[in-house]
């Protein structure tokens, strides 16, 4: 029985805002400002820090001096003792929350890896949201960003993600072969909604007859 919802998406398609709505249809908890709220929790930091690091790598002036702090034993006792929101932690962070959260169930996790966490688990199902360039844009526009910054965002958001997820995953993003579903937000949030929850519902009818 599928009792979890992992969202993933492209930047500005609008997923937040359909996950938001299937966990309020579903009755089900939405794990999305709520996993960046956790992380920042666990790290003992500021969920704005969190919200910087997520889903992308570190500088790579930030990657050599970390490979240069492990390389000595002074450098890793110092490591130990500093709280820094980097994304390996921020990352480890989230595996931990994700896979407590699909162990629970009944609830709509958006990004930060989700997919990947709870690939083995057969209670999900993985949806991939993305949007035309222009849809996009028109999107962030709403939310008062510039054209320009939004063409952008639009651009190098998507190129962080998908250098996040090769880096810790070793796939190209997005893996298709990982997804139950992929849809295009420009036939609208409402429609996109009823299409994964009919997805569902058809797969465990399928599945209910085998």
């Amino acid at each position: 029985m599928i009792n979890v919802i992992t969202i993933d998406r492209e930047y500005g398609s609008g997923a937040g805002n359909i996950a938001e709505k299937l966990g309020k249809k579903l009755g089900w908890k939405l794990w999305d400002q709520l996993l960046t709220t956790e992380i920042a929790r666990i790290m003992d930091c500021e969920c704005r820090a969190v919200e910087e690091r997520e889903e992308r790598r570190d500088a790579l002036h930030y990657r050599l001096f970390k490979a240069f702090m492990r390389g000595s034993f002074e450098g890793t006792l110092n490591a130990q003792r500093m709280k820094i929101a980097d994304a390996d932690c921020i990352r480890e962070a989230a595996e931990k929350i994700v896979l407590e959260a699909g162990r629970e169930g009944n609830c709509v996790i958006v990004g930060r890896g989700s997919a990947y966490y709870l690939r083995s688990n057969p209670c999900a199902f993985h949806v991939f949201v993305y949007a035309p360039l222009e849809d996009k844009v028109q999107r962030l526009r709403k939310l008062g960003k510039s054209e320009e910054e939004a063409y952008l965002l639009a651009q190098t958001v998507d190129e962080d993600r998908a250098a996040y997820i090769k880096q810790y995953f070793e796939v190209e993003w997005p893996d298709r072969h990982l997804y139950h579903l992929m849809v295009n937000s420009s036939m609208g949030e409402e429609v996109v909604v009823e299409m994964i929850l009919d997805s569902i519902g058809m797969l465990q009818r399928v599945g209910a007859s085998r």
